[in-house]
């Protein structure tokens, strides 16, 4: 207990944890598996940084994005840290100097997206036998399980990642591995436990309500029209800290050029940008030199800003758990603070642009399963995955679907085995569960009731019957 005061004190300057966080912190330097489900906002990165500067090995710290890693990995080499990272867009002496001061064991935690840690050079150093590796967290945990079936596939193999290191390791060698996010259902909880094959994981569950963060949505009807309440928005809020959230970079860069023309303080933000691009954004809108960002998913993860008052989604997410994670960025120091999606009309026959978008996502994914199934018929038995991947093309959105109905097997992260190879596989089961997933941000514009009554139950804390927030449009409407 002295020794985590103590570090909380002299690294991040607090005087007490949050509760749970001390549970969670004293769960992983007891090297069990954890699931760690917390809000926005909550402290999930010092749960598992404590835990990491009280070890005397190396954490891995899986996470999606380059900048949330980035943002981070900056954040603690600022305090004096021994924290690394390594992603794609890295520099290669760069690269090289970190996979260095890996091998020298002079790293305490080190970042990288799934697909960086199982490149043979990164893979090489990490099976060391005489580097310790404490934990493996997997930050941002639901990108397992929106991304890891079609959009990311390598996310499926990281269960095999603890198996296979620890073979490489001393007799004797443990590696507990934690889940953290902010948004996971009960389905998506099962499925991050199966996936990374976590051995009686502790479970810290949290509601993700916030009282003093108003909902709304307002349907529009053309473009002008989406435009015209977006700044009708904004004007409500003049110098509040705020954030725009759009789908795409072309929209972002698009919308950022016509608010600053009007002689708002903002910028575009996303990934395409360059590293320097991203920082100079970021400071500038936590220093209060931008009012807001009109930003993609790219951006707010892993950024801490207390004084968010005003959250645009400009454009509808395509997950309900994007749309929770962004609308958690605002109100964080408990004042209130509002979000607003906008949406067009419910028939979309003067303005498609978000059910065609809607459209495109759900054609996109029986693309995949398309393709899957063919593939199913010629790929072999048992294989590597990058010899596989060379003779068959895109084979690893198969081989993903393939593990995902329980029909594949991976050994290692690079080898895997089919199973029931003599069977055509099922795949209505799992279509029917992500066309579900899609679905909820529909369900969510169109629902009559309370706001954060259906959110509460889409992600398992169904509230007691009859409760109300008292605070969205529907339940103001309703008073």
């Amino acid at each position: 207990m002295d020794r985590i005061q103590a570090k909380l004190q002299e690294i991040w300057g607090y005087d007490e944890l949050r509760s749970p966080q001390r549970e969670i912190i004293e769960c992983l330097l007891a090297d069990r598996d954890a699931l760690i489900v917390m809000p926005t906002g909550g402290g999930k990165s010092l749960c598992f940084q404590i835990p990491a500067l009280l070890s005397s090995g190396v954490t891995l710290v899986i996470s999606p994005l380059v900048a949330l890693m980035e943002n981070q990995v900056q954040e603690l080499t600022e305090k004096g840290l021994a924290a690394g990272l390594l992603h794609s867009e890295i520099p290669t002496a760069d690269r090289k100097q970190t996979l260095q001061a890996l091998s020298d064991h002079k790293l305490q935690l080190l970042y990288l997206s799934p697909e960086t840690l199982l490149t043979p050079a990164v893979w090489s150093r990490l099976s060391a036998p005489e580097l310790k590796i404490d934990r493996l967290i997997l930050d941002e945990a639901h990108c397992l399980v929106h991304w890891g079936e079609t959009f990311r596939p390598t996310y499926r193999r990281l269960g095999a990642i603890r198996g296979t290191l620890i073979q490489q390791k001393p007799i004797g060698t443990n590696i507990a591995i934690a889940a953290f996010t902010a948004t996971a259902d009960p389905r998506s909880q099962q499925i991050i436990k199966k996936v990374l094959q976590l051995d009686k994981p502790a479970e810290f569950i949290l509601n993700p309500h916030r009282q003093n963060l108003q909902l709304s949505v307002k349907q529009i009807w053309t473009p002008r029209g989406r435009r015209e309440q977006l700044t009708k928005f904004i004007d409500k809020y003049p110098h509040q800290s705020g954030l725009v959230y759009v789908r795409t970079r072309d929209t972002s860069e698009e919308l950022a050029t016509l608010l600053a023309a009007r002689g708002d303080k903002t910028a575009a933000y996303h990934a395409g940008l360059s590293p320097q691009a991203r920082r100079r954004a970021e400071g500038e809108w936590l220093s209060g030199k931008l009012q807001y960002v009109v930003c993609t998913c790219a951006f707010g993860m892993g950024i801490n800003q207390a004084n968010v008052r005003w959250i645009v989604h400009f454009q509808p997410p395509v997950l309900l758990a994007e749309y929770i994670q962004e609308i958690g960025r605002a109100g964080r120091d408990g004042k209130p603070a509002e979000a607003l999606l906008l949406s067009c009309e419910s028939t979309g026959l003067l303005y498609p642009e978000d059910r065609q978008r809607h459209k495109f996502f759900i054609e996109r994914i029986d693309r995949y399963y398309d393709l899957a199934t063919t593939l199913a018929k010629q790929l072999p038995a048992s294989g590597d995955v990058t010899e596989i991947e060379r003779r068959f093309p895109q084979s690893s959105i198969a081989l993903s679907l393939l593990h995902s109905i329980g029909e594949l097997a991976w050994e290692t992260p690079f080898n895997y085995r089919r199973l029931n190879t003599g069977k055509q596989p099922n795949w209505q089961s799992l279509k029917a569960q992500q066309q579900q997933l899609f679905s909820g941000v529909p369900t969510y514009i169109k629902y009559a009731g309370c706001r954060w009554e259906y959110l509460l139950t889409a992600f398992g804390c169904k509230p007691n019957q009859n409760w109300r927030c008292g605070n969205c449009d529907r339940c103001l409407a309703q008073r």
